[in-house]
Parts: C-alpha cells; structure tokens; sequence
C-alpha cells in the first residue's frame, strides 16, 4: 500500500546489491509504480546537484492511487533529474498475447491486464525518460540488462551541460517547451561521419522542458 525504502542513500555497494537480490513481489500485492515514482522524486529534490533515477518496472500500475496526470505533471516539474526507464514487462507481455493474462504478476489486478496495458506502460515509461533527457530501455532477455546498465554508465559520464537565458522572463509557473538540436556552422542539420566515412546517426537526449518559476502575488 506504499513504498518500501530497502536502502537509504548509500555508498555501499554491498548493501545496495542485497537489496536488489531481496526484491521479492507477493503474491496478492498491487504495483504501485506511480506512486513509488512520486515518492523517490520527492526524496531526490531534497538532495542537491544532478540526479539520475533508474526506474525499473514492467510500467503497470495497479494501485490508482496517483493518476497519469499527476504523475506526468511531477515528472515535467522535477528539476536536476534525469530518469532512466527500464521495462520488464516484455516477458509478461509475451505471456499475456500467447496464454492469456491468467497470473499474478500483479497481484489479483493481474486478472484484468491486457496485451494494450503492456504497450500503453511501455508509452508511460517512454514519456518519463524523454520529459527528463533519459532514455528508455525494453531488454528482451535477462541476458540483456548488464547491457543496459553499461550503456546508462556510458550514457551517465558523457554529457554536456547546456544553459540559456530564455527570452520568456514572466515568472507565471508555465512549462516551457525546449529543442535542443546539433547544427552545422550554416544553420543546417551537423553530418557525422566515422574513420571509415561513413555517415554516423545520433539522438540528441535532452530534456523536453522546464517548468518557470512561479512568483505569488
């Protein structure tokens, strides 16, 4: 019925991997994704410098306890946050599309999971991770998850820091959407290429937007 801090802000890395390895899920509880999410946000902004959050799930929320609204509106107003989302839910999917939505991979909620579910979480989970720069990830095997978490390091330790004063000084609280684009010295799209000359394709990660501050009269 709400989240469970297995480990507090820790440089312990043994303690950090028992935790990992205690993760159990009963078998009768709900996922209450969004609200763990809102919760951790909350914990991260209390904490100063630039944060990455590593959310791991197979995006479905049960609970109903916080709504997609809110939890995006969270998501859009966090600062100095970036969210790495992984999805396991392939394998559940997987499942649900050739045997039908019969276990409790989500407690009794599981009964009325759809294939769509699965996709609509995946397109939460998407959304998450572009709103804050992040990325997001769906490994197909577990094979594929030190994959994961080796790009995100990479990912985690080359990154430019981007500032601009933007043109729009009213202090209303609106969100501002933002493009962060990579240009060539004539204005057009920059054109890569590797030591072989071969032309190399990149994304841009960034964040969507900022959330203005807001003065109360």
């Amino acid at each position: 019925m709400h989240p469970d801090i297995l480990v507090d802000f820790t440089q312990d890395k043994n303690s950090v991997q028992q935790a990992l390895n205690g993760l159990r899920m009963p078998g009768f509880s709900e996922t209450w994704e969004f609200q763990a999410l809102y919760d951790t946000i909350d914990r991260l902004e209390r904490v100063e410098g630039h944060k990455y959050l590593i959310l791991v799930s197979s995006g479905v929320d049960t609970g109903l306890r916080i709504t997609l609204d809110q939890i995006e509106k969270k998501v859009k107003n966090s600062h100095d946050i970036t969210i790495f989302s992984i999805s396991i839910g392939w394998l559940l999917r997987t499942m649900c599309e050739t045997r039908g939505c019969t276990g409790m991979s989500h407690g009794m909620a599981s009964l009325g999971i759809s294939p769509i579910d699965y996709a609509q979480a995946d397109n939460e989970m998407q959304t998450f991770a572009r709103l804050t720069g992040g990325r997001f990830y769906q490994p197909r095997m577990e094979g594929d998850i030190p994959d994961v978490f080796r790009d995100i390091g990479e990912d985690i330790r080359h990154q430019y820091t981007i500032v601009y004063h933007p043109t729009n000084t009213k202090l209303d609280g609106t969100y501002r959407k933002l493009k962060v684009a990579v240009v060539a010295p004539d204005g057009g799209p920059l054109k890569m290429k590797d030591q072989k000359g071969k032309d190399v394709k990149y994304i841009v990660n960034a964040r969507e937007g900022y959330t203005a501050k807001h003065t109360v009269e």
